[in-house]
């Protein structure tokens, strides 16, 4: 919604705390992040969100226009959604992380090399014109950036061509907002501080 200046005031809840889940069942019966309101309807899950914005927005190309990179971006943020498990369990999302390698699991490294194929396949069939997995930001971008995140604070070794990728989510200026919100949190949640 930052990339696409689409407005919305945001709700912090905090994390691993004891009142954590009671205080997101405040705003989704889920008690999952993220949710979004629209005035009186609730949307609560991320894929659900992005089709509900692209509906509300349809001016704003959220997905690629051609149909065939639409469900290949489909397919792509479904399988973000849903999968990279070891990857997630090894290297917690961490925006205030300094930049430090950590050795991957090899499921780790699986995960990190079906990631770097799908960079490639999406960016060689769609991306030829632009910078992104489709050509320009889109919803599949939108789920890769925490990826994005983790391979570059835990330093894994990627492809130039995935590392290029990369520079150019971490150049965005919502990346760089959500950057400097990062920075300026006051807490810590030492479980996801790892050396």
């Amino acid at each position: 919604m930052r990339h696409f200046e689409i407005a919305f005031d945001e709700v912090t809840v905090l994390l691993a705390q004891e009142n954590t889940r009671a205080e997101i069942l405040r705003y989704t019966p889920a008690g999952k992040c993220p949710a979004l309101q629209d005035g009186e309807f609730l949307v609560w899950d991320s894929l659900a969100i992005i089709e509900y914005l692209a509906e509300s927005f349809p001016q704003i190309a959220i997905w690629p226009r051609s149909r065939v990179a639409r469900a290949q971006a489909r397919s792509l943020a479904a399988e973000m959604h849903s999968g990279f498990a070891s990857l997630r369990a090894s290297l917690p999302m961490n925006m205030r992380r300094a930049v430090k390698k950590l050795e991957l699991s090899p499921d780790a490294a699986a995960d990190v090399a079906r990631l770097e194929s799908a960079f490639t396949a999406a960016r060689l069939e769609f991306g030829h014109a632009g910078h992104f997995l489709f050509s320009d930001f889109s919803a599949a971008d939108a789920m890769f950036a925490p990826v994005v995140n983790r391979l570059h604070v835990y330093d894994v070794n990627v492809s130039e061509d995935t590392r290029a990728y990369m520079d150019t989510m971490m150049a965005l200026p919502a990346w760089k907002d959500w950057e400097a919100q990062a920075q300026a949190e006051p807490w810590v949640i030492d479980k996801y501080e790892i050396a």
